[in-house]
């Protein structure tokens, strides 16, 4: 008796394949499982590649980056270059996917849709819900297209208004998931009036998913609108066989989706709607290629098409599980940018014999310790080679043209430095990330300081960079650290710090 209720206990709870799916994919963006570890985010060069799903870039484990924040930052950067590589990407994941991503690939998706288990009484759709599903495209319209290009275009910086403003997943995978490491308690100091507001921003739409049925993916999500432009003709996705349909209409009615008929702008491609359909007319199909088919099979199947079906599902299974073992060792493991013993050695170089400026303190970058030794190609064709610059004040910023803080600050530093151009030594320093040229982007700005790129992520490395930016590092005049912080800086902080250093 008791095998028995264990068994139909398991019959009634056990994951489907979507579930499977879902929790699949959520890996397969999040692959970087030392970054939850060691609090830092992930750098190496497939970074710059997008995912296909709603995954934070910022987060502790993401692989890849955020199709939305990309398309942001490449409107913003319009008055620069074309996004083509943006572009290209999107409409091939709509062409050949469409909403598919949401329903069976999106990491945020899957977290709504656990939150809505949470017993609760449950709103049901109506014409309100249908009326609001077309916010998403307001929001589409407004903070993914118009501010970031109207902001690019006016000012010439970068600013990704949805993920800066709204984005859920933004704050939940990239701002809490790094709070949440020990490794980055000195990140609470960053926290400000715009991280409370999105802290209730993502509250009010978790608490909301509870009690509807994935609130942010009908109502604000831009990417699902973008997708869901392409669903009358994706590859992949839930069709219909108007042979056997009878239009009863249970496949709408029983949808949690604000959908009018299956496959339209809102559906999801989930195939919920395979389970209700008497007629057995949907099918989950790529092309021809029937993936999924009601249980009474579809129309023309042979009578060995279940049995194909279920041994092609188990290869794909198969290759499935083979490409992520080869990623959670890829980047946890053998990828150069993760590999510890990858790193370039630091080359210490002691001041003359004699100096006034050397120091004793052991080689490292926490405040107290002295900076390892490196050097940089400026982009005016100048060296930076830090070993030249005892007997100066050093500051290094860590910064991108992706990221809106450090560009505001880049002014600051570069005050600063006019200001004691014998007593300071700086470089500005752009990660290996690279959005668009910052040769370019600064060829019409005026800054004193040198500016660098961290090609192979050396400096990110000597300085303890977590990936978060901007970082500032401040040595006195014998090499060693008096300030290495993640955050914004102020003019009156960087004369405080100055002050310090001098001291």
């Amino acid at each position: 008796m008791d095998k028995t209720k264990k068994t139909g206990w398991w019959q009634a709870h056990r994951p489907t394949t979507r579930r499977l799916a879902q929790l699949y994919s959520a890996l397969l963006h999040n692959a970087y499982i030392k970054g939850f570890i060691d609090g830092r985010i992930y750098t190496g060069s497939a970074k710059a590649a997008c995912v296909p799903g709603f995954n934070c870039y910022s987060c502790p484990g993401a692989v890849g980056s955020c199709p939305l924040g990309a398309i942001q930052n490449a409107l913003a950067s319009a008055g620069h270059r074309a996004g083509w590589y943006v572009l290209g990407i999107v409409l091939l994941f709509g062409v050949t996917l469409g909403r598919t991503i949401c329903g069976w690939l999106c990491p945020l998706g899957l977290i709504q849709e656990l939150l809505h288990k949470i017993p609760t009484p449950k709103l049901k759709k109506s014409a309100v819900t249908r009326a609001l599903s077309w916010l998403k495209y307001v929001v589409l319209a407004v903070f993914v297209v118009a501010l970031p290009l109207w902001y690019g275009l006016r000012y010439g910086l970068p600013l990704p208004a949805f993920c800066k403003y709204i984005c859920p997943a933004g704050t939940l995978e990239g701002a809490v998931g790094h709070l949440a490491n020990p490794a980055n308690a000195s990140f609470y100091s960053m926290l400000g009036l715009l991280f409370t507001r999105k802290f209730v921003i993502m509250v009010v739409i978790g608490l909301a998913c509870v009690f509807c049925y994935r609130s942010f993916c009908r109502f604000l999500c831009p990417l699902g609108a973008i997708y869901g432009l392409f669903n009358r003709f994706n590859v992949l996705g839930v069709k219909v066989d108007a042979g056997r349909c009878n239009g009863c209409g249970a496949c709408v009615r029983h949808c949690g989706m604000d959908v009018r008929r299956v496959g339209d702008h809102e559906c999801i491609q989930c195939g919920a709607c395979m389970d209700v359909c008497h007629q057995g007319a949907i099918s989950i199909r790529a092309g021809r290629i029937v993936l999924k088919a009601p249980e009474t099979g579809c129309a023309g199947d042979g009578p060995d098409a279940p049995a194909k079906r279920r041994k092609n599902g188990r290869r794909l299974w198969g290759a499935a599980l083979v490409v992520l073992g080869f990623a959670l060792v890829w980047f946890n493991f053998l990828d150069p940018a993760v590999r510890e013993d990858a790193q370039p050695a630091p080359v210490v170089t002691e001041a003359p014999a004699g100096a006034a400026y050397d120091s004793d303190a052991p080689v490292g970058h926490e405040v107290g310790q002295r900076l390892p030794d490196f050097t940089l190609a400026c982009y005016d064709g100048s060296e930076f080679h830090l070993a030249d610059m005892r007997g100066k004040v050093v500051f290094i910023n860590l910064w991108a043209t992706y990221c809106t803080p450090c560009i505001h600050e880049l002014p600051y530093f570069s005050e600063l430095y006019a200001a004691h151009p014998k007593d300071i030594a700086m470089i500005a320093v752009h990660s290996q990330l690279v959005t668009e040229d910052p040769a370019a982007f600064l060829a019409n700005k005026d800054f004193a300081m040198p500016f660098a790129t961290d090609d192979d992520d050396a400096v990110n490395g000597i300085v303890g960079g977590t990936g978060t930016l901007p970082q500032t590092v401040v040595l006195n005049r014998r090499g060693e650290v008096v300030y290495n912080q993640v955050g914004s800086v102020t003019p009156e902080v960087l004369s405080a710090l100055y002050d310090e250093a001098e001291g």
